[in-house]
């Protein structure tokens, strides 16, 4: 595939690979920044919301309640898919990144601002609620543009379960960083942290912002795009086209990912109610471990994209969504032994099984929509199953940990995600080592290209 700019000029070799490199570190920068604000929110859920915002409860009805607006962020990524996947179909991926990480930046700054309880009543809850939808909306119209923004650069068709993985790799990239930051100012002495400490780390999210900006602003729209552009294929209505003409692939997209999302929001965001509150270990234990397990992520996803690339998308992906069905049951037996070493090693390990679905699942999903579709299927496949994975996980967890006070109850909860994924898994097309450049359908008033 000759790569071309918007207005015509054909690209070298040399300078399409120089546009590959900063295609993916706009995307993988953009969606680590990104991330770092939707993990902070996640951590400190847990850490303290339900004491600041929902003091006149129980414990266990704060942490629902807090949980319960974590939630509400998943819930409005779809919203973003929508509203993002059509702009990004329309107008392009770049210019339509830009825009999702101002959305995203700026409501997470706000969140710093947020009087408490004592202060304003419930509006400091109404607020919250308010600012983690808006951060839903950001994060939802992120993750498909990023992808293809990596993905439809790759020259070598063999190369895109690795290549499309980095935008992923801003995950674990965000949630070390927002750890860290958790971690590190949670250091103060009394209780400044949860006073205003907790305020700091939001507040320095618009500084990541500015520097996400400025590399996103130098990089070239993808050649797939351009070329869409060129031959006059872009769609009217890509988002209402693709409910139309692919909705087979969304629905199984969002199924495929219930063994990767549930989980790892089990693993990473209730995993610090339930340390601190029924383990009794200090929320310092599990912030390192959640760092030490991101550090792990950072070889483990790009590695298993890779391997995609060698034994194919789906074959990856299954053996992944076993492996986490699996690992519920050794995670929670780890983790009872109330033993600080035995935890923290359950901790570590928990995003290795994750990470086999997730290293290939970019290039998985988006492959599965014809290229003037990409964004709005690839982005609403994915954002769904924020809906009914991602953010009822931690709430779930917490319900069914309160009713038979056990682990392994949740461990079940996770394999029934992994076989739901299996299944749908199954159904999915393998478009490993094909050619992505080409419709797979029919424009209107087109003939079918084989």
């Amino acid at each position: 595939m000759t790569a071309t700019t918007m207005s015509g000029g054909v690209l070298s070799e040399s300078e399409h690979a120089r546009q590959l490199r900063r295609a993916v570190l706009a995307a993988t920068v953009g969606t680590t920044i990104e991330w770092y604000d939707f993990f902070l929110y996640s951590t400190v859920t847990g850490l303290v919301f339900a004491k600041l915002y929902f003091p006149n409860s129980d414990p266990l009805t704060g942490t629902l309640s807090a949980f319960a607006i974590y939630a509400v962020g998943f819930a409005a990524r779809p919203i973003g898919a929508a509203i993002f996947g059509h702009y990004g179909d329309r107008i392009g991926r770049k210019s339509t990144l830009i825009a999702t990480l101002m959305l995203m930046g700026i409501a997470t700054f706000l969140v710093a601002l947020v009087p408490t309880y004592n202060s304003i009543g419930a509006w400091g809850a109404i607020i919250l609620t308010v600012l983690r939808f808006l951060q839903g909306i950001g994060v939802g119209g992120e993750w498909g543009g990023s992808v293809l923004l990596s993905m439809e650069w790759s020259r070598h068709n063999r190369q895109r379960g690795f290549i499309a993985s980095w935008p992923q790799f801003g995950v674990p990239a965000g949630l070390f960083i927002a750890n860290l930051a958790v971690l590190a100012f949670s250091q103060m002495s009394g209780d400044a942290f949860l006073a205003w400490g907790w305020r700091i780390p939001f507040l320095l999210s618009i500084v990541l912002v500015g520097i996400g900006l400025w590399i996103r602003l130098g990089i070239l729209e993808t050649p797939v795009f351009t070329r869409l552009v060129r031959e006059n294929k872009i769609e009217r209505a890509p988002m209402l086209e693709v409910l139309r003409k692919q909705p087979r692939e969304i629905l199984l997209s969002a199924l495929a990912r219930m063994a990767e999302q549930a989980p790892f929001y089990i693993f990473t965001a209730f995993i610090f109610a339930y340390g601190t509150g029924t383990l009794k270990v200090t929320r310092d234990l599990l912030l390192v471990a959640v760092l030490v397990a991101s550090l792990v992520s950072f070889i483990s996803i790009p590695a298993f994209g890779h391997i995609s690339d060698r034994i194919g998308r789906k074959r990856m992906y299954l053996i992944g969504c076993v492996a986490v069905g699996v690992f519920g049951f050794i995670y929670f037996g780890l983790l009872d032994t109330y033993a600080p070493v035995a935890i923290f090693i359950a901790i570590v390990l928990s995003l290795i099984p994750h990470d086999m679905m997730y290293g290939p699942q970019a290039a998985l999903i988006a492959e599965s929509f014809t290229g003037r579709l990409r964004y709005s299927g690839a982005s609403l496949g994915y954002q769904l199953a924020s809906v009914i994975a991602g953010g009822p996980a931690p709430l779930i967890a917490a319900w069914l940990f309160s009713q038979y006070h056990s682990g392994y109850v949740i461990a079940l909860y996770i394999l029934g995600c992994a076989v739901v994924s299996i299944v749908a898994t199954t159904f999915l097309k393998d478009y490993t080592g094909k050619d992505i450049s080409a419709e797979y359908d029919a424009p209107p008033g087109t003939a079918a290209k084989p």
